[in-house]
């Protein structure tokens, strides 16, 4: 996502063109069990079922470039605390590009873990995420999903999204769908792919429901921190290339 999804360039301030400049809003991130080298999470968008245990924290970074020459820089803080069950309460921080224009974007997540996550059943989880612009307070969007993963064994797992996601600016609904794999075909190297998007009514941008891609490569050279090197493709609806460069922090 990441461990997160630009849905739709959204924003209240442009006033340099007649029609609204929608930014990319990438706050998805999942939650990374301590000590996998193959669990989702960072910039990669189709979010896992698995929380961690209370006290557990990580921090995932990342900086996206397109070549349309538009910008992602953002930072996630996590830590999964007791509210009577385990919950996961992040914070996102982006700065993003669309154009010449600039946006801040602030944000946070709240996930809980329903059905655990074990080899050869179904993990169940739900996750909640509002988006803010930083600059005037203005709500840009939220999404309440539910995410299913399934574990085939201790290298490999999809992890299948469905559920709501609301355009704040653009008063609009729709269905948000994804599916993503996790193979750790060898240590210390994951490769992680996913299809994303979302469904409803067609609006300006037209591709704005059109599926989006990325495809990357985590390396974990310790069990405490991950890169990742990641090609996406119309990740936020724009029909550009994307290139993303992640470093993910446990502690």
């Amino acid at each position: 996502m990441h461990g997160q999804f630009c849905s739709r360039r959204r924003s209240a301030l442009s006033t340099r063109t007649a029609a609204p400049v929608r930014f990319c809003a990438t706050l998805w991130f999942a939650v990374l069990a301590p000590g996998s080298a193959y669990a989702a999470g960072g910039a990669f968008v189709v979010d896992d079922a698995e929380i961690g245990k209370p006290g557990e924290c990580k921090v995932e970074s990342w900086i996206a470039l397109a070549s349309n020459h538009d910008l992602q820089a953002v930072t996630q803080p996590a830590c999964v605390v007791n509210l009577g069950k385990p919950v996961e309460l992040t914070g996102s921080f982006a700065r993003v590009r669309s154009g010449d224009v600039w946006q801040t974007q602030i944000g946070g997540k709240v996930k809980m873990n329903i059905l655990p996550v074990e080899t050869g059943k179904i993990g169940v989880g739900l996750i909640e995420t509002p988006i803010w612009d930083a600059g005037n307070g203005q709500y840009l969007s939220n999404m309440l999903f539910v995410p299913l993963t399934y574990q085939f064994d201790d290298k490999f797992r999809i992890n299948l999204n469905a559920g709501w996601d609301n355009d704040g600016v653009g008063r609009h609904d729709y269905l948000y769908w994804g599916a993503g794999f996790e193979w750790n075909f060898v240590e210390p190297l994951t490769l992680i792919g996913e299809v994303f998007g979302l469904a409803g009514q067609r609006t300006d941008p037209l591709s704005t429901t059109e599926p989006r891609a990325q495809l990357g490569l985590r390396i974990t050279p310790q069990k405490s921190f991950d890169i990742d090197l990641i090609y996406g493709r119309n990740v936020t609806g724009e029909n550009a290339n994307w290139f993303t460069l992640g470093l993910n922090v446990r502690f």
